[in-house]
């Protein structure tokens, strides 16, 4: 299996690079920023990003600023995940949410905030410096484009409004294709499109995101039913009490697996197209369809 902890490093240094440093007088937001953005968590998405830059023969490090922008929308989805008005959840990652320890309103704001970072860290000159402005722009346009309202956002809403329903199979596909699916789309995508991959790529890296994406939220299904609180660091059976339906109560275990599997296979195959080494990218779909947390 690949050993992803140099490039986990990487975007460990660089996220807390990336935030304010000194005092200022909105010490408070940016020390809530840091909570969520520097509280563990597998580095999936930008992971992502900058194996698929590396797929396609370019330094992994030229990506470094837009995998840790992914990172930033996906910590800022979390926290407002978290709040009452929405999932109402404590703990995250093993820790107190981030709402339970600065309150609501700085919550928020710390997400809000955690949005602008994330562009101005893809726009920023440094970043131009590694990357075609043309490049930049795409990726930019690309993230916010799977994040907005017909993507992240758009799948916590139907998510929002199908609570405590009987939602068929078809709504909860559509839904967490956009909720979960669309931001890991967005991070194989812009791993390919900063280092100028052709379009044969990066609808590649699109299809591979988007089949790892279901099949992490049907394992995400699966945990909820199968794991603990401890292995898992936040409330398991929510989704039970919450009446929500999901891959496991429309499907069953057993189903969910085979889904998972054949989700996985799906998602290999799709990086046929490359010609370099896909190793690191197929050992990483496969432990994320073998993940316990």
């Amino acid at each position: 299996m690949s050993d992803f902890k140099t490039y986990q490093n990487m975007i460990e240094t660089a996220l807390e690079n990336y935030l304010p440093k000194g005092e200022y007088t909105e010490q408070t937001l940016i020390d809530s920023m840091k909570y969520s953005l520097m509280c563990g968590g597998k580095r999936v998405r930008p992971l992502l990003t900058l194996l698929f830059c590396e797929l396609c023969n370019k330094d992994a490090k030229i990506a470094l600023h837009y995998a840790c922008a992914v990172e930033m929308i996906h910590t800022y989805s979390l926290i407002h995940d978290d709040l009452p008005c929405m999932d109402d959840d404590d703990f995250r990652r093993g820790k107190p949410s981030n709402h339970k320890v600065y309150g609501e309103d700085i919550a928020t704001l710390s997400g809000d905030a955690m949005q602008s970072l994330a562009f101005e860290i893809m726009l920023s000159d440094e970043a131009a410096e590694k990357v075609s402005a043309q490049n930049a722009c795409k990726a930019a346009f690309t993230l916010a484009k799977y994040c907005g309202t017909l993507g992240m956002v758009g799948g916590q809403v139907i998510d929002i409004e199908h609570e405590s329903k009987n939602a068929p199979i078809e709504i909860l596909r559509e839904m967490d294709e956009k909720k979960t699916g669309a931001l890991i789309k967005a991070a194989c995508e812009m791993g390919c499109i900063v280092a100028g991959a052709s379009d044969e790529q990066i609808a590649a890296a699109r299809e591979y995101g988007g089949c790892i994406g279901i099949a992490f939220q049907i394992m995400d299904d699966i945990l909820d039913v199968t794991a603990t609180t401890q292995a898992l660091g936040k409330p398991v059976g929510s989704d039970k009490d919450n009446d929500k339906s999901t891959y496991v109560s429309l499907l069953g275990i057993e189903k969910c697996r085979e889904l998972v599997d054949e989700l996985t296979k799906e998602a290999i195959d799709a990086l046929d197209v490359f010609d370099a080494d896909t190793t690191a990218l197929v050992d990483l779909a496969y432990s994320l369809a073998k993940r316990e947390n």
